[in-house]
């Protein structure tokens, strides 16, 4: 009797093959077919890793992009740059001189509104003056992109300062990932600056707008922190350690970097 058992196995399975085929061991995620050439159901999903920067992301507008970015690093920054990916720097620097300009060129605007006010007849003499306008005109072309690389400059410090930091305490180096979160960071000063305040005036309101003149406080701190324990693994005492040695390095650095921005400026102003 084991001998027609075995030839029925047989031509069971020469007449249904599919039923003794090994199954594929990989199938795709979104539509669950194991020859997917590829979903694109969702355009923030490559190779299965969700794209955490907007900035970097291949679709939606340059200034959508922008803001998104900015405003998760301002309002979300502890979960942001916790889980912020390692990558390029090139996109990265992009943002924030794209970012500083923008917030270099409305906080001018805005004091030069405020001298106005207080000072108008000062203020029209030099702008429009005959003998002055020239030197207020090259002071504005150059000062504007000067106040915005020398912000840049702060927050890419700040960045390395975090690394230098966590290394003394004991983590190990991720020198490209803590210049990524410097640079990323210069949306705060989009966010917590005058185009901030409006933007998020007119899309949440005057109360949310109010919170993006205080979210500021506390902010480097938090993000830091965040960004030493996910990156560094570094918590508690020296996390503290590391937290102190950046931000001593980083005030000493910005201050060389003021003085000699403040000085090119003159020297611009003057001489071009």
């Amino acid at each position: 009797m084991a001998a027609p058992r075995l030839r029925d196995v047989q031509n069971t399975r020469d007449s249904s093959p599919e039923l003794f085929d090994v199954p594929a061991a990989v199938v795709c995620t979104q539509c669950g077919s194991s020859d997917c050439p590829g979903c694109s159901a969702s355009p923030d999903m490559e190779s299965g890793i969700v794209q955490i920067v907007p900035w970097e992301r291949t679709y939606g507008g340059a200034l959508t992009r922008l803001w998104t970015t900015a405003s998760l690093t301002t309002f979300d920054a502890s979960s942001f740059f916790a889980r912020l990916p390692d990558g390029p720097l090139a996109p990265a620097l992009r943002f924030a001189f794209a970012a500083e300009l923008i917030a270099s060129l409305a906080m001018t605007t805005v004091w030069m509104g405020i001298a106005f006010a207080v000072a108008p007849h000062a203020c029209a003499g030099f702008f429009f003056g005959a003998e002055t306008r020239g030197f207020a005109a090259r002071l504005l072309v150059v000062g504007v992109p000067a106040l915005a690389t020398l912000l840049v400059a702060a927050h890419a410090v700040h960045g390395l300062s975090i690394d230098l930091g966590a290394r003394r305490a004991g983590g190990r180096p991720a020198r490209n990932r803590a210049l990524r979160l410097g640079l990323y960071a210069c949306g705060w000063d989009v966010v917590m600056g005058p185009v901030g305040v409006v933007v998020v005036g007119v899309r949440s309101g005057i109360g949310k707008a109010l919170s993006a003149l205080t979210v500021g406080a506390g902010l480097p701190t938090r993000a830091t922190e965040a960004f030493l324990s996910g990156h560094y693994r570094l918590v508690g005492p020296p996390a503290k350690r590391a937290l102190y040695t950046s931000y001593a390095v980083a005030a000493l650095t910005t201050g060389v970097f003021v003085v000699m921005v403040l000085s090119a400026i003159v020297a611009a102003a003057f001489y071009l």
